[in-house]
């Protein structure tokens, strides 16, 4: 009997081997090495300054993952089951103003009033004052959109929008930051043509996306590689790309300029530890994969914005180390307060920052100390 307990071990520890060695999984992982990650002190050091003032559309669903404001001070945000909905940023009556049907995500009024949307599902959408829905683009060079996300319109008219992975849609983000094989595109819409070009592609989970006011030159977040790189749109530099902030203390999400110039970043999770450590390792990223859910690699809860100055570094962030604002992954400031958008939350977080925010020239590098 022993000796049958003993072999039936055997075999469950063979097949676990096995299992975990070699079942398939929809990855070929690419090795990198991350930066250590930047020193939680100076500008980095917890506080507890992202504290929610109120809250807007609490429990009318959930993942109001980004926002825009119209010319009357609404705001607007897409949830989870497809519904676009706005709300005045002073609290009040909420409205639905369509419904999309797929996951809307980054969102911007253009200049005729419409509310341009990055469809997680569907594409990039125009959506009339009416609720209406035009789908404008599903596909770039003939690859289909495989995770429309965010996205910022320049005074040209242009809409600049991210496609974070052409291999891996919605739901699967943690997937395509496990393989890092740069499968994220920058992408331009011509809305007198309707054509759509590819300006930048092998982009390490491509995410929020933010143009200069006066044209000159965007933003586009790097979730997977912990950065955010500017593209020059004009001048001597036009075509060209560099990295504007490296190493940052979490996963940049959405992007968006303060009315001073500087640049709000959400960070949804703080850096990963175990991701970290399996950047040069294939394998092990493999292996991870065929892990329990529960066993994986998983976002912190913990509240973590920062605003960068001009020259990309940090200065200035605000957390929430107890996690009651956490999975912050939109920030948009207005009238001295920040509207914090979540994938997961079920409101709109409003933080008062009032005219108390630090001047550029205090920067301080993004770097490990």
């Amino acid at each position: 009997m022993w000796r049958r307990l003993v072999l039936m071990l055997l075999v469950l520890v063979v097949v676990g081997v096995a299992y975990l060695a070699l079942w398939p999984v929809p990855i070929d992982p690419v090795a990198w090495n991350p930066p250590p990650a930047p020193a939680m002190t100076g500008v980095l050091a917890p506080n507890h300054d992202l504290v929610a003032t109120r809250r807007l559309l609490e429990g009318f669903g959930s993942g109001p993952e980004d926002t825009a404001f119209d010319a009357a001070g609404n705001v607007y945000t897409g949830f989870e089951g497809g519904q676009i909905v706005r709300v005045p940023l002073a609290g009040g009556a909420a409205e639905v103003l369509a419904d999309t049907g797929g996951r809307p995500l980054g969102m911007v009024f253009d200049a005729a009033g419409n509310l341009v949307v990055a469809d997680a599902e569907r594409g990039l959408l125009s959506v009339a004052p009416d609720g209406s829905i035009s789908v404008l683009a599903t596909t770039a060079g003939s690859v289909p959109f495989g995770f429309a996300d965010d996205l910022d319109i320049a005074p040209d008219g242009t809409v600049y929008f991210t496609d974070a992975s052409t291999k891996f849609g919605y739901g699967h983000d943690t997937v395509d930051i496990i393989e890092h094989a740069g499968l994220g595109r920058l992408l331009a819409y011509d809305p007198a043509s309707g054509e759509v070009r590819v300006v930048m592609d092998g982009l390490q989970f491509a995410n929020g996306v933010t143009v200069a006011r006066d044209g000159s030159n965007l933003l586009v977040a790097e979730t997977g590689a912990y950065r955010i790189r500017r593209l020059w749109l004009s001048g001597p530099r036009a075509g060209t790309s560099d990295v504007f902030a490296d190493n940052l203390p979490g996963f940049p999400d959405n992007i968006n300029y303060s009315p001073r110039g500087t640049v709000w970043v959400a960070l949804p999770t703080p850096r990963i530890a175990a991701l970290d450590a399996m950047g040069p390792h294939p394998f092990l990223r493999k292996v991870t994969l065929r892990l329990p859910a529960f066993m994986q690699p998983a976002p912190i809860r913990y509240g973590l914005v920062v605003e960068l100055g001009p020259d990309g570094h940090v200065i200035h962030s605000l957390q929430d180390p107890s996690g009651e604002v956490a999975f912050v992954t939109s920030v948009m400031e207005r009238d001295g307060v920040l509207v914090l958008g979540s994938y997961k939350e079920h409101s709109l977080v409003v933080v008062d920052i009032g005219a108390e925010t630090p001047a550029p020239e205090v920067a301080e590098p993004s770097t490990p100390v």
